[in-house]
Order: C-alpha cells, then sequence, then structure tokens
C-alpha cells in the first residue's frame, strides 16, 4: 500500500515468453495486484519468472463492469497493473475504457506505461516495406463496413497495416482478390515470435494459393500490411507499358 498509487499499463509478450522487459517483470513483482484479460494465461507468464502477485480478471465483456474494481484497488492504495494476453492494453485489446475512468475519476492518480512486444511493429520491421507513415486499423469490421475498406486498401496511398484472425484471413484475401488490381502486393506476418512464424509476400491470388495449399498455415494470428500505393507511378507505368 502506498499513498501514491501508480497504475501501470504494461505490455506483454505476444508469444515468445523471453520477449519481456527487465523493468516490466521488477513491476509484475512489486505491484500488489494485476488485472488481466484472462489469468490462466498471465498466469503462465508470472510462474516462468516466480512472481506470486495476486491476479484477477478484466476483459472485453467484463471491462465496463469491473472498472470499480481498478478504481476501489487505486483508491485503497495499491500499486495495480493492467496487462492483456499479448501485446499492450487499448490496442485491438481491452483496457481503454479502465484507463479513460481512471483518468476522469482519479486524475491525481499516475498512469506509467511500461512498453513491451507489438506484433504491428515488428511486422512493420521484417516486412521490407516503407513504414515512413503508416495507417493501423485494427481487426476491421466483421460485416457492415467491410467492404467499403477493402475497396479503399486497393488505392491508398499510405501503407496500412491490420489484424486478421485465422477464422477471417481466407474471406479477407478473397476480398482483397475482389478489389484489387491483379499486381497488388501484400504481406502478411504469421505467428510473430513464435515456433511457426512467417513472412508471405504476394498477390492476393498468389496468398490465397499459398494459403490453401496448406490448411494448417491458415491458423493463428495474422498480420496484414498492404505496402502504399503510388498513383502516379502506377500511371506512369501504364503508360509505359503501351508505348
Amino acid at each position: 500500500m502506498t499513498e501514491n498509487p501508480i497504475l501501470y499499463v504494461i505490455g506483454t509478450p505476444i508469444g515468445n515468453l523471453e520477449d519481456i522487459t527487465i523493468r516490466a517483470l521488477r513491476i509484475l513483482k512489486e505491484a500488489d495486484v494485476i488485472f488481466c484479460e484472462d489469468t490462466r494465461i498471465t498466469k503462465r507468464l508470472l510462474e516462468r519468472y516466480d512472481i506470486t502477485t495476486r491476479v484477477t480478471s478484466i476483459n472485453a465483456r467484463t471491462e465496463r463492469a469491473k472498472t470499480h474494481s481498478v478504481l476501489g484497488a487505486l483508491t485503497e492504495g495499491k500499486n495495480t497493473v493492467i496487462v492483456t494476453d499479448a501485446g499492450t492494453p487499448g490496442i485491438s485489446d481491452p483496457g481503454s475504457y479502465v484507463i479513460n475512468a481512471v483518468r476522469e475519476q482519479l486524475p491525481h492518480i499516475k498512469i506509467e506505461a511500461i512498453p513491451g512486444p507489438s506484433a504491428l511493429t515488428a511486422a512493420l520491421s521484417i516486412a521490407g516495406v516503407d513504414a515512413a507513415e503508416f495507417l493501423f486499423l485494427g481487426f476491421i469490421p466483421h460485416k457492415k463496413g467491410r467492404q467499403t475498406i477493402v475497396k479503399e486498401l486497393a488505392e491508398t496511398e499510405r501503407t496500412t497495416v491490420l489484424y486478421e484472425s485465422s477464422h477471417r484471413i481466407m474471406k479477407f484475401l478473397n476480398e482483397c482478390k475482389e478489389f484489387f488490381p491483379p499486381n497488388r502486393m501484400m504481406v502478411i506476418a504469421r505467428e510473430l515470435t513464435k515456433i511457426f512464424e512467417e513472412v508471405v509476400r504476394g498477390t492476393p491470388d498468389e496468398l490465397i494459393a499459398y494459403f490453401e495449399a496448406d490448411e494448417d498455415k491458415q491458423q493463428g494470428e495474422f498480420v496484414v500490411i498492404v505496402p502504399r500505393f503510388d498513383k502516379k507511378g502506377s500511371r506512369e507505368e501504364e503508360e509505359g507499358e503501351g508505348e
């Protein structure tokens, strides 16, 4: 307990449990309570490093209902941690609602970010694309607005990154095949930092063929990168081809 408790927002490994900072391990060990997305997953990480801090769940379904528990812990002077199953809270994961509530209702509480692994930056770092500026979409809608987004991706002038699940990766690639120019290249990073990590580059047709050839490769977590589309350069190429 302390007179000036802190809320720590900690990034955790996206796969390989060795991908966690020394600072994060120290805070996890010293904290009074850890709020996590799934206690079973977080306990695997804590057990790996002999950390016995109390954990309690708060996930996408319970975040609003359980925010009072986080506020209560901080009000009681407890140094409090928020983590998700993998990556950073609030980035395509629960956490932003709780953090906003703390800022509004307990403005005197210090909130510290403890950076960690990110599938977004990890994928960009090994994709070999221009990432001087990029647009991040997280998980795109399952239904409403989905086609509109895919159509916009077809001609985006910014490198764009999104996440897709194993349940919808083939659907997404087929949507890209429908709306993208035939030669439009994409990069897919799968299972980053895990045993079956791979990065595949190709047109929608080529990627569909690749994943259809081995259905096991349709499993896992996917980062999709659509490199920037230079409309001017594309027009010049088309004019050159006709000469």
